[in-house]
């Protein structure tokens, strides 16, 4: 008995766009943790009853496909290993293994939308669901919302050449790089992480940057770290702004977090800053760009770049005290710094002169009346709840 395939990528049914769209959030969440972009959920009766995504690398587990984790997921809640009366609806052609659980699990219906053409089980490269010999048959139905799977997929490999590319850059006689064991303790901060492409510019210095979100975001939050941290000052803003819709982008700047530090003081300047600055927003091609600086010497002196960033992006100071922040929130805020090499950067930066902020009346500059630190958890839930509203409107 041949299963019944058919493409659906236009004129599909809303349910199925419905549950579809459903498995590409939770790959997103996969591309988040660093893992091929795959999700899957399971429904049953108009609910979703299973959700799993990709997560081989981070469990060891070479079965943890997003359709193993769903099916998991779903048994659990329903308390019996047979779906029979559910739809399996996954972002990618099922492999070989899932194909075999699917049936397994007697499933009614799957739904996938992008074609696999190295490993696909449902026609790409075998055909398991057709295989008349077995004793159960699931209805295969492909291609709904296929483009927005293949996008994810192909922007995830995309990046990972990237880096692997980056990775293989030689680190410059004259700057150092914190080895990466210095963040291993780090836990709440692991998102993927992205390298600028401006060889001119950085002549051979490595910054990187964590890019987060959808890219067609409405919004789009550049958060720029204060003078004594790096990335990971933000860590507590990152799930808020994330959940409320947003796309995140944050970058550690020449001599800060991750990236390269130039070991002469002299290297880190204003205008290099600056400029590092506007070739990152130019890279990141962000719609409704919101630029938030700290409000010290560093943020100042970038926030009258504002206006040269982007045509219309709004920007905003926010107080950074270096004076009264949680035990917690210092010691992240110096891992990079490993000894007195490291923290060039931070030394030049005190020696810069304080501006007068003059602010072309085109950008719109105010202070936020909140803290960096507002979002810690240890700060207070009245002022984390208002911040995050202030954010998201």
């Amino acid at each position: 008995m041949a299963a019944a395939v058919t493409e659906a990528a236009e004129g599909a049914r809303p349910e199925d766009v419905a549950g579809m769209q459903a498995a590409l959030d939770l790959a997103s969440k996969a591309y988040a943790c660093g893992e091929v972009p795959v999700g899957a959920v399971v429904v049953r009766n108009g609910q979703v009853v299973g959700r799993g995504f990709n997560q081989p690398i981070g469990s060891h587990d070479a079965s943890a496909h997003a359709e193993i984790q769903a099916i998991r997921d779903a048994g659990r809640a329903i308390g019996n290993y047979r779906l029979s009366d559910c739809t399996m609806y996954v972002t990618l052609e099922p492999c070989a293994m899932c194909a075999g659980a699917i049936m397994n699990a007697r499933f009614t219906r799957v739904v996938y939308g992008a074609s696999e053409p190295k490993t696909g089980a449902a026609g790409s490269v075998i055909d398991l669901f057709s295989n008349a010999t077995l004793n159960h048959h699931t209805t295969v139905e492909a291609g709904v919302l296929a483009q927005s799977c293949s996008e994810l997929l192909a922007r995830f490999f995309a990046d990972r050449r990237a880096v692997n590319q980056q990775q293989a850059t030689p680190l410059r006689e004259d700057a150092l790089r914190t080895p990466a064991v210095a963040f291993e303790a780090l836990k709440d901060f692991d998102y993927p992480r992205h390298r600028l492409d401006a060889p001119d510019l950085l002549q051979g210095l490595r910054l990187e940057y964590i890019d987060m979100g959808p890219r067609e975001a409405a919004k789009t939050w550049l958060l720029i770290h204060p003078a004594h941290g790096w990335s990971a000052s933000w860590r507590h803003w990152v799930e808020p702004l994330l959940a409320s819709g947003c796309r995140v982008v944050i970058p550690d700047l020449i001599g800060f977090g991750r990236s390269d530090k130039p070991k002469k003081e002299t290297m880190h300047t204003p205008e290099f800053q600056s400029a590092v600055l506007r070739a990152l927003v130019s890279a990141i091609d962000a719609a409704g760009l919101r630029v938030v600086f700290c409000n010290d010497t560093m943020g100042l002196h970038l926030a009258q770049t504002a206006e040269a960033l982007k045509p219309g992006a709004g920007a905003w100071l926010i107080a950074a005290p270096s004076d009264n922040r949680s035990r917690e929130a210092l010691s992240v805020d110096a891992l990079p710094y490993v000894d007195q090499g490291h923290a060039a950067a931070m030394r030049a930066v005190r020696r810069w002169p304080k501006p007068a902020i003059d602010v072309p009346s085109r950008v719109i500059l105010s202070s936020l009346p909140y803290q960096l630190y507002d979002l810690d958890p240890q700060a207070d839930a009245q002022r984390r709840t208002a911040l995050i509203s202030a954010l998201a409107s």
